[in-house]
């Protein structure tokens, strides 16, 4: 791996409490789960036991769209082991659950909209008795025909895919059969495009991609003696999913106790509902506990993926290379279920300008209803779609005026004090333009790097790798570049919080600090930044990280780049007021000892009371004596807007983030294989609270960028709306040997208006890979390449 290298400029703000301490902010100090998960001793939801308990099967529809004439369970309810089997007859309350909308199916009635979708369920004593029961439940379907893209599905004598929509956008869609539509109008595109001396037009594919986190949805549910159930769960947002769960039970909340479990990987792919409710409605169901795992065909189906999307964009540009206006239109295929699809239109619509200043814009963006498996949160949030197109136009634009690609980028870049197409001024650094040339003045990786002195080829290196199938002829280099902008944290008006309880107390004659979120750690490091803020703001060493629960305020989703920054605003908060109330015991207690008590201003420093000088005044320990200090407070970001539904004007983001890649690859050209040697990042981070994980952040979201351009894709049978390939043996995913060297070179420029001026890191760089490996193996092919992802088969004309 390349050295990673910091860029720090001079005098940047960052808020921080205390100049330094050690296992504070600003140190790569190691997770504390890491060791354990390295040497798999990290217990896994999927790890999960309890005597006596039951196994949890389901039993998925094998068509996409076909009404459910009747359903038999006879055979599956006299096998020994089995305690239940239940169809929708047997749920005990509501029948349906939602993100956004309360439009999906606990267990299916009436009809099946997707393929895989949950139709009945089974408890039994062995997981392998528990599949055999199900495969003995008859079903009996009428098949309907399938809704699979934009023709079928807004035609005006299209089957709606859900009958009776009475959801807060159905009253604006042009057609039941989209979730949402968000248009952005700013200023006069058509009159502007008549100053162009150079316009290009393009129809871009992204294909859908999986999250493919390695842990399998899992989870325990056991039963209470309150009537209630308690549930062990890996998700993304504990307090959503009990918002969820509670009424499909017929529950009241607080008897839904959820606390996590050991998460194996998310990425949007565990915000949504997966086994919660039907591992509850068993347990309540046997009066035992009950586990359910996934195997890696049912999680194909168990969660929501990657909106697929085509896009169609127009850029103009006077002969200088300054863009006139930008025209384009954005439908994204949310599949049968709505889940957070309406807020991927608000994102990839408000932000499908890219970093660019461009006055005049016509934009639309729409989310369908099909058949298709269902999509909704992965990183990148829409943002990732819209950037694959408007980089590529950029391109375009650039080879039609004989301009650098970089150089039209750093022309037309934003900076702060830009206006969005959505009127919203970017207030905070917008460093758009460096981030393209740090990327751009990194030394290019020797060429034939498979080729040692004295030595044969070294396949590894080569396209097609231990294939074998090239020792180097027909291979040609490419570089590519491309920048991206996405927003972080929950938009459009949505009351975005976190809440953080902090405890202060003396434990065998140490300060000790106890940290309790419900923030959901899914392997972003969340516990490691917790630990790092309330050491730096109490002046412990000593932290404990409590499990995440809903005994303890909402610290809403581990997702769009928002936990540093809100549950560490929160902790900051929390620690805050725990701070000022420890101080003030000491007034109390020793005020009349030392005038700096009333005069000076004291920190917590060393497990000590101290002055902003550095004199000694007590210890904590001395300060608290038997008494604890405990505080539980929620934190908000600054207020944002929903978008007008005609103009898609409003300040609907609370921050944005930039990152910028340059790719270099070699294709062999005849055989249409690629290998992507380097994958160069410059990124704008704010600052780096901990800069190892913002490095790992930073590697991972390119990683899964490098996988959609190269290989990522879910295929769903056009004619019948079935995924073809639910396995990890036919959807491919980068390994190590497909995964390049990625140094990384990041910014501190603070946002003043975040705690300690952090911006979120995990989503920009899933954006800008994969538009600049496409760009890069068009610079080596001379082809148009329009979709995600490049197929050997697009390299050769063999399609």
């Amino acid at each position: 791996m390349a050295q990673n290298t910091r860029t720090v400029p001079v005098g940047t703000p960052t808020d921080v409490t205390q100049n330094h301490v050690k296992g504070g902010i600003g140190e790569s100090t190691l997770r504390p789960d890491g060791t354990l998960k390295v040497t798999g001793e990290f217990a896994y939801s999927s790890d999960m036991w309890h005597e006596d308990m039951l196994w949890g099967q389901i039993l998925r529809s094998t068509v996409a769209h076909a009404e459910i004439v009747s359903i038999d369970t006879t055979e599956a309810l006299v096998m020994d082991g089995v305690y239940a089997v239940l169809t929708h007859e047997d749920l005990p309350a509501a029948k349906n659950y939602g993100m956004e909308f309360q439009d999906t199916p606990v267990l299916a009635y009436g009809k099946v909209r997707h393929h895989g979708e949950p139709v009945a369920l089974v408890a039994a004593d062995h997981p392998e008795t528990a599949r055999r029961a199900a495969a003995k439940i008859k079903i009996e379907y009428r098949e309907l025909p399938v809704i699979t893209d934009e023709a079928s599905a807004t035609a005006p004598d299209a089957i709606l895919v859900h009958e009776g929509r009475d959801d807060h956008h159905s009253g604006h869609v042009p057609h039941p059969n989209i979730v949402h539509r968000q248009p952005i109008i700013r200023g006069n595109a058509t009159e502007a495009a008549k100053k162009a001396d150079v316009i290009v037009t393009g129809e871009y594919t992204f294909g859908m991609q999986d999250q493919a986190f390695l842990g399998p949805e899992s989870g325990l549910a056991v039963p209470a003696e309150d009537g209630g159930v308690d549930l062990y769960v890996a998700t993304q947002w504990l307090h959503s999913d009990l918002k969820q769960i509670a009424p499909c039970l017929g529950l009241p909340e607080e008897k839904v106790r959820m606390t996590m479990a050991g998460v194996g990987g998310a990425f949007g792919g565990r915000e949504d509902i997966s086994m919660q409710i039907l591992a509850s409605i068993l347990a309540l169901r046997t009066g035992k506990p009950v586990k359910m795992v996934y195997n890696r065909y049912e999680s194909f189906f168990g969660h929501v993926h990657r909106h697929p999307a085509k896009l169609w964009y127009e850029h103009g540009a006077t002969k200088d290379g300054k863009l006139t206006h930008m025209k384009c239109k954005i439908v994204l295929d949310g599949g049968a279920y709505a889940s957070s699809t309406a807020s991927v239109v608000g994102n990839a619509s408000s932000l499908s300008v890219g970093p660019y200043v461009v006055e005049d814009v016509e934009i639309e963006a729409i989310g369908l209803y099909t058949n298709n498996p269902p999509c909704g949160a992965m990183r990148g949030f829409g943002a990732v779609q819209a950037c694959f197109a408007y980089e590529a136009q950029m391109d375009k634009l650039a080879a039609k005026l004989g301009m650098d690609p970089v150089e039209l980028r750093q022309l037309n870049a934003m900076e702060q004090g830009t206006i969005m197409p959505t009127g919203q001024v970017v207030d905070s650094p917008a460093p758009v333009a460096e981030l393209l040339r740090i990327v751009k003045a990194r030394p290019m990786p020797p060429e034939q790097q498979w080729l040692a002195a004295g030595e044969a080829a070294d396949v590894r290196a080569l396209p097609g790798g231990l294939s074998n199938t090239t020792h180097g002829e027909g291979v040609v280099r490419g570089v590519g570049y491309a920048v991206g902008i996405k927003n972080v944290g929950f938009s459009e008006g949505f009351d975005d919080y976190s809440t953080a309880k902090i405890r202060m107390e003396v434990i065998n004659g140490e300060a000790v600090a106890t940290v309790h979120t419900a923030m959901a750690e899914v392997g972003q490091g969340g516990v490691t930044i917790h630990a790092q803020i309330a050491r730096t703001e109490l002046g412990v060493q000593q932290v404990t990280i409590h499990p995440a629960d809903t005994q303890v305020g909402s610290a809403g989703s581990t997702s769009a780049g928002r936990q540093t920054y809100m549950t560490g605003g929160a902790i900051k908060n929390s620690c805050r007021i725990v701070r000022e109330k420890v101080l003030e015991i000491g007034r109390r207690k020793f005020g009349s000892y030392h005038p700096a008590w009333a005069n000076a201003e004291l920190l917590l420093e060393g497990g000590k009371v101290v002055t902003d000088g550095g004199d000694v005044l007590a210890t904590i320990a001395d300060v608290l004596e038997g008494q604890a200090v405990e505080v539980e407070e929620e934190w908000r970001h600054r207020p944002t807007q929903a978008f007008d539904l005609v103009t898609g004007q409003g300040d609907g983001h609370v921050q944005y983030a930039f990152a910028a890649h340059r790719a270099v690859v070699e294709v062999d050209t005849e055989l249409g294989l690629v290998k992507v040697i380097e994958l160069a990042c410059a990124q704008d981070v704010g600052k780096a609270l901990n800069p190892l994980s913002v490095v790992g952040q930073i590697q991972g979201g390119t990683t899964q960028g490098l996988g959609v351009a190269v290989m990522e894709e879910i295929i769903v049978d056009p004619k019948t709306a079935k995924v073809r390939n639910p396995s990890f043996t036919d959807y491919l995913i980068p390994t190590i040997l497909d995964t390049p060297t990625i140094p990384v070179d990041y910014l501190e420029l603070a946002d003043p208006n975040a705690p300690y001026g952090v911006r979120g890191i995990g989503e920009a760089p899933t954006l800008s890979s994969t538009p600049a490996v496409l760009a890069a193996i068009r610079a080596a092919t001379g082809l148009e390449l329009n979709k995600t992802p490049v197929r050997p088969e697009a390299l050769t004309g063999t399609l």
